[in-house]
């Protein structure tokens, strides 16, 4: 009976062995994971004082602070000239570092900032998953907070000079006059070749969402957004999205 007993205690013992070998072993792929070099994300300048996004390459290795990098280097020269981008930020000076914690990125910026910049800095830190909110100099912020600063019709997707297919899906946020706008394609030869009205979910105070998908077109070279006058009818905060058909 005594060694029946000594061959259940040395049993329990190699089973504990291999279990420890195997959960080594799963650490260890876990470990190895490794995640693409960059992916495509935006930043936000600002067009008329409201913030735009484009699109960047965001290193995935500390995404934040490579976000804010990108964001800090400024505008490209097209996108000044066909875009009229112009940043806030203090182009040109090293970005910040970040921390993300509990969806909350936090970052000394070292002095004041204007709404303008810091509507920049928040909207670009909290396109990145898993941020909802930015915090800095003791204060926090999160895209609401610059209801000023936003365009009434923002489009999120697709982004300017965006290689786009027909027909094109189109997303974002509006606050507008009974949540309505207009959209019209624009081809190569500057003719409109498709237009409608969209609605988003909420709007005239509250920021609603939308989804719409435009007609079929054989080529495109803008996007135009914008609403007609309650009071007499004219386009008004009216926008174009230069984009191309994709091959």
């Amino acid at each position: 009976m005594t060694r029946a007993l000594l061959l259940v205690v040395l049993a329990v013992l190699v089973a504990g062995c291999s279990g420890d070998e195997n959960a080594a072993d799963q650490t260890t792929d876990t470990a190895t994971v490794t995640l693409p070099a960059s992916s495509s994300g935006r930043v936000y300048w600002l067009r008329d004082g409201k913030v735009w996004p484009v699109r960047r390459d965001i290193q995935a290795t500390d995404a934040a602070t490579a976000a804010l990098g990108e964001l800090f280097a400024g505008p490209s020269e097209v996108e000044k000239t066909e875009l009229g981008a112009a940043s806030a930020v203090p182009v040109g000076s090293d970005a910040p570092r970040v921390t993300v914690e509990d969806g909350v990125a936090t970052v000394e910026l070292g002095g004041p900032q204007s709404d303008e910049s810091l509507a920049q800095i928040v909207y670009t830190l909290t396109d990145l998953p898993g941020v909802d909110s930015v915090e800095t100099d003791g204060r926090s912020f999160t895209r609401t907070d610059f209801e000023e600063q936003t365009p009434p019709v923002l489009v999120e997707s697709p982004l300017p000079f965006d290689d786009v297919a027909s027909p094109l899906r189109v997303t974002g946020t509006a606050n507008t006059f009974e949540a309505t706008f207009q959209y019209e394609v624009v081809d190569m030869g500057g003719s409109v070749i498709d237009g409608n009205v969209v609605t988003a979910t909420s709007g005239t105070g509250t920021r609603g969402t939308f989804d719409f998908t435009t007609g079929a077109f054989d080529d495109i070279s803008a996007l135009r957004l914008f609403e007609f006058s309650a009071k007499d009818g004219s386009r008004v905060n009216e926008v174009e999205l230069p984009l191309r058909t994709g091959s």
